[in-house]
């Protein structure tokens, strides 16, 4: 006989109803804050917060470079996915890390530069603006393409085409996106060198940059203003891997299993915390109490939850292992808060399977998510990495799972077994760009908040309450016993209602 038969069933997203509460105008959507931590910070990491709570899933057809620029630049971040060649892995998140987002760590050249060389330098890199320092990083002036003639300057040194420093307009330790705008306007500039002591050079902040983080105040950065950019690790080849990601200036690894309550997770964190303490790592995933905590002893500082609920996962129709999503949330809560009374810290939990709404998402949240992870909403976007192709007059874009035969070559090092598929592969309706599609579905998680009378995700976890909910009672939440015109008088359900 088994250990334990727990008698009551697990129960998902879609049984659970929210309970209004007061709504006062602290609970007004303009004043409905989304932020939350994505880990738990350890000493000399710096803290990794979003601005929305959505992070998309390490998925081929999901997580490729546009989606983790234009997710991060709307307030959450993506997970770049193993399922490739470490280099290919690398190359992705470098490419997110050199993206402008205002500040930006510039490419410096030695006053001695000849411009033959300069120019050699430019097209390599593509860069049209470069600053002059000295050995000490004492700048000394700026170059631009229009400062010279490649050919006629050629055999000139930089410091005899550059504009001196004494021409400049610069900032002075300005680290405010705002005053550096107003200082490009009144100077009529394209670009500002941000200046430490001694005239060192910190940055430098291009008109266009700025502009675009004024239109994008969400924009999850690091300390140097870069975007920020989490990538998946496996536990076959993370030893190689996780170096060529640290290298490419990741910000945040997780380790991307379907059971991840096993020795080989917690040899792999344990192995990356002791090499790069610097780096916050993110577990998973798991499903149980007993399994949040064998993976933070082990160093994770963020759990993914969740097993075989995704749209085009069928773990639990092969092996039989699995729970229902709403059930592993409030277990895993119970386990992290628990956590959180012995220790002082607290562990975030991310909501990974099947959710697609914005109803579901809110409702992870209340029973104890920091955070959800999505596969088929942002597969649908125009940023995920597929191309869109035609079927019966209708765009679509191919979605597949990291366990389905077409991450075959793959899959024996995520799964462990290339026997039978734990994935399958389909279309998914196109909906659009990102950031036409995102507003609507933050709008009414916080609409869903505001009815509940709480300002913040903190308070959505502490004082939201939950129903379960019948059969019934979810039919009678959808349209019901009216004639659709144009329809054969049927109502088909959009599943996505974004």
């Amino acid at each position: 006989m088994a250990k334990r038969i727990i008698r009551e069933a697990s129960r998902t997203l879609m049984e659970y109803r929210l309970l209004p509460g007061l709504t006062t105008p602290e609970t007004s959507l303009d004043r409905i804050s989304l932020k939350t931590p994505l880990v738990c910070p350890e000493e000399g990491q710096r803290p990794i917060n979003l601005n929305i709570p959505l992070v998309s899933a390490a998925m081929q057809s999901v997580s490729g470079t546009q989606m983790a620029i234009e997710l991060a630049t709307l307030g959450g971040v993506a997970f770049i996915f193993c399922s490739q060649t470490i280099e290919e892995q690398a190359a992705m998140v470098a490419k997110v890390k050199r993206y402008r987002a205002g500040f930006v760590t510039p490419r410096t050249i030695a006053p001695d530069l000849f411009i033959r060389d300069l120019e050699s330098l430019r097209k390599m890199t593509g860069y049209s603006t470069f600053p002059v320092v000295d050995d000490d990083n004492v700048m000394l002036g700026l170059i631009k393409r229009n400062d010279y003639d490649p050919v006629r300057h050629a055999d000139l040194p930089v410091r005899e085409r550059m504009i001196p420093l004494a021409s400049l307009e610069t900032g002075i330790d300005i680290d405010d996106l705002n005053r550096a705008h107003e200082l490009l306007v009144e100077t009529h500039q394209p670009v500002l060198p941000i200046l430490g002591p001694d005239n060192t050079l910190k940055h430098l902040v291009f008109r266009k940059d700025i502009r675009t983080h004024l239109d994008n105040p969400l924009q999850v950065m690091d300390d140097q203003h870069r975007l920020t950019c989490v990538a998946a690790v496996n536990t076959h080849d993370y030893k190689q891997r996780v170096e060529a990601l640290v290298e490419a200036e990741i910000d945040a690894l997780a380790i991307d299993s379907s059971d991840g309550y096993s020795t080989f997770q917690a040899d792999a964190l344990r192995w990356i915390r002791k090499r790069y303490p610097h780096i916050p790592l993110i577990g998973g995933n798991i499903i149980t109490g007993d399994g949040f905590r064998y993976l933070v002893e082990a160093g994770a500082q963020a759990v993914k939850i969740g097993m075989g609920g995704g749209s085009i996962c069928i773990t639990q129709e092969q092996k039989g292992t699995g729970r229902g999503l709403a059930t592993t949330v409030e277990a895993v809560a119970e386990a992290r808060d628990l956590y959180f009374k012995e220790t002082g810290r607290y562990i975030p939990l991310i909501a990974d399977g099947g959710i697609g709404t914005a109803k579901d998402a809110t409702v992870a949240l209340a029973l104890g998510a920091d955070v959800i992870m999505m596969g088929r909403y942002f597969a649908r976007m125009e940023e995920s990495p597929t191309e869109k192709v035609t079927l019966n007059n209708r765009v679509m874009k191919p979605y597949w799972g990291e366990g389905s035969a077409r991450a075959r070559f793959w899959k024996n090092i995520r799964y462990h077994q290339t026997q039978f598929v734990e994935g399958v592969e389909g279309l998914v309706e196109y909906a659009g760009k990102l950031r036409d599609n995102l507003p609507q579905t933050l709008a009414k998680i916080k609409s869903s908040m505001s009815s509940c009378g709480v300002p913040d995700i903190a308070s959505l976890h502490r004082d939201v309450e939950l129903e379960l909910i019948s059969g019934l009672s979810i039919r009678e939440g959808k349209v019901h016993d009216i004639h659709m015109p144009g329809n054969d008088g049927q109502y088909t359900e959009r599943s996505w209602g974004e």
